[in-house]
């Protein structure tokens, strides 16, 4: 009877033994098995969201920044820039350099068409020079005054009417008189386009909407004997490049050789005097906030003297030829 228990009991041991053995051997290879599989799971789930980085050689990184760099400078160079500003029209340095030659070509030909002056007056008018000019409205109170508050000249900011009725020596009414005469308008002055800064657009847009005021306060028609006096003012005093092209190149083209012979022997001579002999940028002159003044006195303040009047001198000149 012991034998039977004794039997019985090492074979209920046995088994015990063999299922204990088994389930072990099982899990060890199922961790086998998964262990194996796992990673390649993990791996194809990483490649499916592009979280694999497989090593580069040294040429293909090379090749890589090589494509970068071409395409950072197509991107500088092909790439339109954004507008700065409402009218800013962005231009490729090619775009601009075309633009400067034609308008070059265009103003020396047809000094008439309004297109091509303004055209040169923004492309000669480089960023040092804006600069520059900049620094000297930040550097004078009146200047920086101007700059703050950024007026915008219209006919209907000037009041047209509130100037006619001011006396007939102020500054208003010199002006007021001055556009009748030439038949101007303060509204017809363009808006700069092509300038690619925003406050150096409007120091541009600025010296370009005063240009009719230096016209009443020097007393020089519109004609093209007197815009190109007062482009030489204009340059010696502001700096305008413009000015300075339009002084050198536009004498030239003056078909009339008594009016060249003005030009060089009564108007060039007046620009250089009191151009130097100014007190002040007249770029700094808050024009809008002296219009009662009286013009002479105007003129005292600012050391300038008003050159020979021009009508004066062209009837002079066809009285000797009759």
């Amino acid at each position: 009877m012991f034998s039977y228990h004794s039997h019985t009991l090492g074979r209920s041991t046995r088994l015990q033994f063999q299922r204990t053995f088994i389930k072990s051997a099982l899990f060890t290879l199922s961790s086998v098995v998964y262990g194996a599989v796992a990673p390649s799971i993990e791996l194809a789930n990483k490649m499916e969201r592009n979280e694999v980085h497989v090593k580069k050689s040294k040429n293909d990184l090379e090749l890589e920044e090589l494509e970068r760099s071409r395409g950072r400078i197509i991107s500088k160079h092909f790439q339109r820039p954004q507008k700065l500003y409402p009218n800013h029209v962005p231009l490729f340095c090619y775009e601009r350099a075309l633009l400067f030659l034609g308008s070059s070509i265009g103003s020396f030909l047809h000094p008439e068409r309004n297109e091509f002056i303004v055209a040169l007056g923004e492309t000669s008018a480089t960023e040092g020079f804006l600069k520059r000019l900049r620094s000297d409205m930040l550097n004078d109170a009146v200047g920086r005054q101007i700059l703050k508050d950024r007026p915008y000249i219209t006919s209907e900011y000037l009041n047209l009417e509130k100037l006619k009725s001011y006396p007939d020596n102020s500054f208003g009414k010199t002006y007021y008189n001055w556009l009748v005469r030439e038949h101007c308008s303060p509204d017809e002055r363009v808006d700069v386009r092509f300038i690619d800064d925003e406050e150096l657009a409007f120091v541009f847009q600025r010296y370009r909407q005063c240009h009719d005021f230096y016209h009443a306060l020097l007393g020089l028609p519109v004609w093209r004997e007197g815009e190109i006096a007062l482009k030489l003012f204009e340059y010696l005093n502001i700096g305008i490049p413009f000015g300075g092209l339009g002084a050198l190149f536009a004498p030239w083209n003056v078909k009339k050789p008594s009016e060249r012979e003005r030009l060089f022997n009564v108007y060039y001579p007046w620009a250089f005097k009191n151009a130097y002999h100014c007190k002040t940028n007249l770029i700094n002159v808050y024009w809008e906030k002296v219009m009662d003044k009286d013009v002479d006195e105007l003129r005292k303040e600012l050391n300038i003297e008003i050159p020979p009047d021009m009508r004066t001198l062209r009837k002079q000149h066809k009285t000797t030829l009759g």
